[in-house]
């Protein structure tokens, strides 16, 4: 037997280390695709997000723009009286000083048949007393006086006295009643 090899050159098998670099190469072109597919996905959306930032950006320097102009135009004193009220109206909340549950129990207690509450305003006052101002309609001035005598006999009203009366259309009388609350504890 023959062992010499005849050849001019030696034979090796290349068809694996093709296949392993044509593999690669596929792999390779296949992750070159990713990316840049990812890199248009990423410029696209820094773009949008550009634009967006950039709309509000605008938005934002039209709002301080429109804030300065509301600022402006406020007068100082009615800021202040309005800065005042809502004082008030923290302080009442805060204390909890004036429930409307145990005010409207109150006038359903002494509020006759032929007397109807039309408006209800309480006012209060910086020491914390409350004044009631508030709109009733009645059949007679006798009804609302009956009215104003039952809210002096409990010790909730006092000093409780019209403002005004004046008939209505319906031949009803309306009067505007004042008076003090004592906030119950």
């Amino acid at each position: 037997m023959l062992r010499t090899n005849l050849s001019t050159r030696p034979f090796y098998n290349e068809r694996g280390v093709h296949g392993l670099l044509g593999v690669t190469a596929a792999i390779v072109i296949a992750l070159t695709v990713f990316n840049l597919t990812q890199i248009v996905l990423v410029s696209r959306r820094q773009s949008q997000l550009s634009s967006r930032a950039d709309a509000a950006d605008t938005r934002a320097g039209e709002l301080r723009t429109s804030a300065v102009r509301t600022r402006q135009a406020l007068n100082s004193k009615q800021l202040e009286q309005i800065s005042d009220e809502a004082r008030d109206a923290n302080a009442i909340i805060g204390q909890r000083l004036f429930s409307w549950t145990d005010l409207l129990n109150r006038l359903e207690t002494t509020l006759p048949d032929g007397v109807r509450i039309t408006m209800l305003r309480p006012r209060v006052a910086k020491d914390g007393g409350v004044t009631i101002q508030m709109t009733v309609t009645g059949r007679s001035i006798e009804d609302i006086e009956s009215f104003m005598a039952k809210l002096e006999e409990t010790t909730a009203f006092s000093g409780v006295y019209p403002r005004d009366d004046s008939p209505t259309e319906d031949g009803l009388v309306q009067a505007t009643l004042e008076g003090t609350y004592a906030v119950a504890p």
